[in-house]
């Protein structure tokens, strides 16, 4: 399922998209004040049949014309795993010469934290990142993105993973500098979701998903979700012990090792077994 050109739904097969945007007709009209959660991933088992039945007949239109939009338009919270892939954080280490074992490793991301990012830095592939400090160093990160669908506190990691509405590949931007982190991740576009939401029931195992991203051509970060340290399933019950997660909550799960920088003109393809790829291009303020 995607977004595209100006907000309408899609369902993607293959090379091509159906619209369905008609769909959304059966979405609930809200008023002052607003939900705490995005209308369409809390309804989404409501709509599904319309989409499905929507989607055998409209028109198959290429993926290649359209301006793909980031999956969820309104998420509540994009909330980041900070060092939570093995072989990064024993790249961190080794610079440091510090050595940690990966229960160490987990005791250290209890530590740290979950951190959030704002949710005006979310966009999708077709809108790019746009390099605002050019001075700095900013840096491509590629990591598994989890879609919330339902209300979800406190929740065990044993049953985490009914709470997930689908996956999306995330670039989880940061420039470099002193300031806190959250602060450097939340630049405009700073938050790249897409190509398009794969439902949960489409991925039932998210914990060995082999994913990479290139700049360039160039491969930068190569690796797969079973190398996390903290599983999805322990990333929710993590975060749900802190937060109430409301449909539409975006969930990033780390990046692995290889994290370099990005500049004006550089062309990023990034990509997630059995989501897909995407091409985010980089430009100047």
């Amino acid at each position: 399922m995607c977004r595209f050109g100006e907000d309408r739904l899609g369902v993607v097969e293959g090379a091509g998209v159906r619209d369905v945007t008609p769909a959304l007709e059966l979405l609930e009209s809200y008023r002052y004040p607003l939900p705490p959660f995005d209308p369409l991933i809390a309804n989404l088992g409501k709509l599904r049949s319309r989409i499905e039945e929507l989607a055998v007949r409209a028109p198959l239109q290429p993926l290649s014309e359209v301006k793909l939009l980031s999956p969820v338009a309104n998420p509540r919270k994009i909330i980041g795993a900070p060092m939570n892939y093995t072989k990064h954080v024993q790249e961190v280490r080794q610079n440091h010469e510090i050595h940690h074992d990966n229960a160490s490793h987990k005791n250290d991301i209890h530590r740290a934290g979950l951190f959030l990012k704002a949710t005006s830095s979310l966009v999708g592939p077709s809108e790019g990142v746009i390099i605002r400090h050019r001075d700095r160093r900013n840096d491509h990160e590629v990591e598994l993105a989890v879609v919330i669908g339902s209300r979800t506190n406190r929740v065990s990691r044993f049953r985490a993973l009914e709470s997930v509405a689908g996956y999306c590949i995330g670039l989880d931007m940061v420039t470099r500098g002193p300031e806190e982190r959250s602060f450097r991740k939340s630049i405009d576009t700073y938050s790249v979701m897409g190509p398009w939401l794969v439902t949960a029931d489409e991925i039932p195992d998210p914990s060995n998903l082999e994913l990479a991203i290139t700049v360039n051509g160039e491969l930068r970060q190569k690796a797969n979700t079973r190398d996390l340290i903290l599983s999805v399933a322990e990333l929710i019950e993590l975060a749900s012990s802190f937060y109430t997660l409301e449909p539409g909550d975006i969930l990033m799960t780390g990046t692995p090792d290889g994290v370099g920088p990005v500049q004006a003109g550089d062309l990023m393809i990034a990509s997630i077994e059995r989501i897909g790829s995407m091409e985010v291009p980089v430009r100047a303020a």
